[in-house]
């Protein structure tokens, strides 16, 4: 792994200048959308009690392009992918400053999702377990690394309802993609992750709690993107079949998140798009976290499924047929920790909540509310 960075030094440098354009940039932006007015006003839904503005997103999106362009080597792919990126963040703008309708925005969403298939970013084969290398003609590869572009769009979206909970989720997944990516010889993906990763932690100087800004749509959108197509380009199209679950592994909070809201908005028969408190950062709330003891729960949570992830990549449990036992042991344990958080969210935001009485009268008003207003 050292071998690989100190031939890729364009990975640390990417994340610096990134970190610094965004810790920069990030006031200017928030005046700029103060004068628009494109603030986030409080409401009951939202936990946020003053005006914040939004559009942080524009300054993730400089953050990211201009350690790209100066360090990536222009491919097809990577024009692709900077094309789109550039029209996810103008689609989430719009949002941000005059909303859009949800057939409106998903349209636009799938116009970004298009240009990397365009650009030659699509996946066309899958190596799955015991059938090897299965190759996917363009009719089913496009419409499907389009469908996964959108999905982790709206995923990150989705998520981005606290203070500093986005940016350092996908702050984190930047860096577990940069590393497999490194680890794959894929240095263009690499140093796209790492320059997300950076530009991540940059905007968490002014976005963690009490937050000056928000990314809104804009940044949610961008980041969503560019983690999908990093995903495709540099971990989906991998000949190491273990590899091909890692992105959905580093993505499994906004993923979880995403599941639970949708499953309770189709059970009570609301629009997908209709907001609501049902996300995982409401539930916490609900049990008495702080806004900064939630965020910093769920990144410890997404930073445990990737150490799974790298742990699974980087440890040599079975080499050529044959499993090595400590390096399995190994494994086993960091999975069996990433799995017993998981399981320890799941019954802090379930089952305790079932069991006090003044959170279930709590939710039980909630759901009610959520009954009369569908």
């Amino acid at each position: 792994m050292l071998d690989e960075l100190r031939a890729t030094p364009e990975v640390l440098y990417g994340a610096v200048i990134a970190f610094a354009i965004v810790v920069l940039l990030t006031p200017a932006v928030g005046g700029m959308a103060r004068m628009l007015g494109a603030v986030d006003r409080p409401d009951s839904r939202r936990v946020h009690r003053r005006p914040i503005p939004r559009l942080g997103g524009l300054a993730i999106f400089f953050g990211i392009l201009v350690p790209a362009l100066a360090f990536l080597d222009l491919s097809s792919e990577s024009r692709g992918v900077l094309l789109g990126a550039a029209i996810a963040t103008v689609v989430g703008a719009v949002d941000d400053f005059r909303g859009l309708s949800p057939p409106v925005k998903l349209a636009g969403q799938f116009l970004a999702a298009a240009v990397p298939p365009a650009f030659g970013v699509w996946i066309d084969h899958f190596t799955f377990p015991f059938l090897g290398v299965v190759d996917l003609p363009a009719w089913v590869g496009v419409p499907l690394s389009m469908l996964f572009i959108v999905a982790v769009m709206n995923m990150v979206n989705f998520l981005d309802g606290m203070d500093g909970l986005a940016a350092g989720v996908c702050g984190i997944a930047g860096v577990t993609y940069a590393t497999l990516a490194l680890s794959l010889g894929k240095p263009d993906p690499a140093i796209l992750s790492a320059i997300v990763a950076g530009a991540c932690l940059g905007f968490l100087r002014h976005n963690f709690f009490p937050a000056r800004i928000f990314m809104g749509d804009s940044g949610a959108l961008v980041l969503g993107f560019t983690l999908a197509t990093v995903s495709i380009s540099g971990l989906l199209k991998t000949a190491s079949t273990v590899v091909l679950f890692l992105p959905l592994l580093v993505l499994a909070v906004p993923i979880i998140d995403t599941s639970f809201v949708v499953a309770k908005r189709v059970k009570y028969g609301r629009p997908i798009s209709s907001p609501d408190r049902s996300h995982l950062h409401h539930r916490f709330m609900n049990i008495g976290f702080s806004q900064r003891r939630a965020a910093v729960t769920m990144w410890a949570w997404t930073a445990s499924l990737g150490a799974a992830a790298l742990a699974t990549r980087f440890i040599p449990f079975r080499q050529r047929g044959e499993w090595h036992t400590g390096e399995t042991i190994a494994v086993v344990a960091i999975a069996l920790g990433a799995l017993a958080f998981s399981v320890y969210i799941v019954y802090l935001l379930e089952i305790v909540k079932l069991a006090n009485p003044r959170v279930r009268r709590r939710r039980t008003d909630a759901e009610d509310t959520e009954r009369l207003s569908a």
